[in-house]
């Protein structure tokens, strides 16, 4: 089951209480003060796992709780440390505090870690009191209370190209034709309800990430058809690959209408690369086809087919180059950033 948003709960561990103590040796009757610190509470992380493709683990348990520190002892014993949980998400999560909204973390490689609710502090033991005209104290401290919050945990797939379409266009069908991805394919709409990935590849050591984005409809800003839902997954996206059914009446106006959801939701994704390939090219007459071949080619569009695999080849050679563009700008702005 793919679960890309949870709200949880995290509390850091409570600090130990100092120790009120005194020396009590053998012909030692009034010892000095001998009581420990408390240990510190444990801390809850947040931790990145390649492993990990979904938020499955937060969605039947909701609150999480760190180790409380060990109180002190006497003999300057001190506290142990409490034991830190560790939530491990997969990579591509923003972890944002629920009541400001504020994003503690974007964990975008594995191992990458955040500590969303510190441990509480240690109390000190009477021992930390003494000095040269108070030299048998009875004061200590208790251990400070560990942080606590609400989270929300947003899980936005990492991906080199994002499939967008209207519902029933093919996305599926030509993920599993150029990958070894294996999604739900059926001919009705909104058949996949959760992102799939796969890996395209194109050459001795060459190959992308290609993300099949369930369909969009008009309206998929606002939130219709589950659009919020499936609009955040393109965001990390390098390359968009609008794939519009060649057996539609007026493909210009559909591309006008996808661009349009993206642009609504978030305007930084019109700036995105994008490649238009007209799908289910089988379909046409053959009389049809070449008409459509010849408009798509003076548009710069490309016509493909997952069922026979026409134009599949060049499909992904093109995204492969627009990747590389993509690639060599990003790598510009660092450097003159």
């Amino acid at each position: 089951m793919f679960v890309d948003y949870v709200k949880i709960f995290v509390r850091g561990g409570h600090g130990g209480s100092g120790c009120v103590s005194f020396r009590r040796e053998k012909f030692v009757p009034k010892g000095g003060p001998d009581g420990g610190d408390g240990g510190d509470g444990g801390s809850v992380i947040v931790e990145a796992d390649a492993n990990l493709g979904t938020l499955l683990d937060f969605r039947f348990r909701k609150h999480f709780q760190a180790e409380r520190g060990q109180h002190g002892q006497g003999g300057m014993r001190h506290g142990r440390r409490g034991r830190d949980v560790i939530l491990r998400v997969p990579v591509g999560t923003i972890v944002r505090d629920a009541a400001t909204g504020e994003v503690l973390a974007d964990l975008v490689e594995a191992g990458q870690r955040c500590v969303v609710a510190r441990g509480g502090k240690g109390g000190r033991g009477n021992a930390r009191f003494a000095t040269s005209t108070h030299q048998a104290p009875r004061e200590w401290e208790p251990g400070e209370p560990g942080e606590e919050r609400w989270l929300e945990l947003e899980l936005r797939l990492l991906a080199d190209v994002g499939i967008v379409g209207f519902p029933n266009v093919g996305k599926s069908t030509l993920l599993s034709r150029v990958s070894a991805a294996r999604p739900k394919i059926a001919d009705y709409p909104f058949t996949t309800l959760t992102p799939n990935l796969g890996i395209v590849h194109v050459g001795e050591g060459q190959s992308f990430v290609m993300a099949d984005i369930p369909g969009l409809i008009e309206g998929a800003h606002l939130g219709k058809g589950l659009g919020h839902q499936f609009l955040r997954h393109i965001e990390r996206t390098r390359v968009l690959l609008f794939l519009i059914e060649s057996i539609r009446p007026e493909p210009e106006r559909d591309l006008a209408v996808l661009r349009n959801e993206l642009r609504q939701f978030d305007p930084s994704l019109a700036a995105k690369p994008g490649i238009v390939a007209l799908s289910k090219m089988d379909l046409l007459p053959e009389e049809v086809a070449r008409e459509v071949r010849e408009k798509c080619r003076e548009r710069g569009w490309l016509t493909i087919s997952s069922v026979t695999g026409e134009g599949i080849g060049e499909l992904v050679r093109t995204l492969w180059h627009e990747l590389q563009e993509a690639r060599r700008k990003e790598r510009e702005l660092v450097v003159g950033g």
